[in-house]
């Protein structure tokens, strides 16, 4: 059976630089009947392990380590024994979560990883944090962005561990490369394409933030 992607919205907090806003979270599994990945444990684990079901919880891949992206990853791994995979660049962002214990395994550009029949290549694309990640499935036309890239422009730069100039590099170079009609699945709101970012990337360099 071929895999395929679920969706599923949960709500919390992030917390940063002594501020504290609600926020929703998408949430990305992709597997097939029989196993999946979730790709950013948000919020409700509870959730997200309804969503998975009897499957078996192949593995937890993390875009980033903002404590919104992270904050179900203990209770998911406490019910399933699934892997934390995150990039050592937001191992900060991570300690500040779990200072007792690390992620599973690291995430490196072009790494590969398979679930289901299909793969899910590893972008390294920071800016947004230190170790943000891209997961692209070129099998399922998509492109999981985190908070890189969303609908209407990048992901914020405005606070600890980010950087404008350098999220607007891994765009160009790592997501904007893409085919047009790439699907982006973002970390919050609604998806979009690459095709649909791409000529609004000039007037964000211009504003410069």
């Amino acid at each position: 059976m071929a895999a395929r992607i679920e969706h599923l919205v949960t709500s919390g907090t992030f917390s940063l630089d002594g501020g504290t806003w609600d926020v929703d979270n998408n949430v990305w599994i992709v597997g097939d009947d029989a196993e999946c990945v979730v790709i950013d444990a948000a919020h409700d684990a509870a959730a997200i392990l309804a969503a998975v079901g009897d499957r078996a919880l192949r593995a937890i891949l993390l875009t980033h380590a903002h404590d919104d992206h992270i904050d179900a990853v203990a209770a998911l791994q406490a019910a399933t024994g699934a892997p934390a995979y995150l990039n050592d660049g937001d191992r900060m962002l991570w300690d500040a979560v779990y200072p007792e214990k690390g992620p599973d395994a690291g995430l490196d550009d072009d790494q590969v990883i398979r679930i289901a029949g299909t793969e899910l290549h590893v972008l390294r694309t920071p800016g947004h944090s230190p170790g943000a990640v891209c997961f692209y499935a070129p099998d399922l036309g998509t492109v999981f962005s985190g908070d890189t890239l969303f609908s209407g422009g990048p992901g914020a730069t405005g606070r600890s561990y980010s950087d404008f100039p350098t999220i607007i590099r891994s765009i160009t170079a790592r997501l904007l490369t893409l085919p047009a009609e790439t699907v982006v699945r973002t970390g919050h709101g609604d998806s979009t394409t690459v095709g649909q970012e791409a000529p609004s990337l000039d007037e964000w360099i211009a504003r410069g933030h």
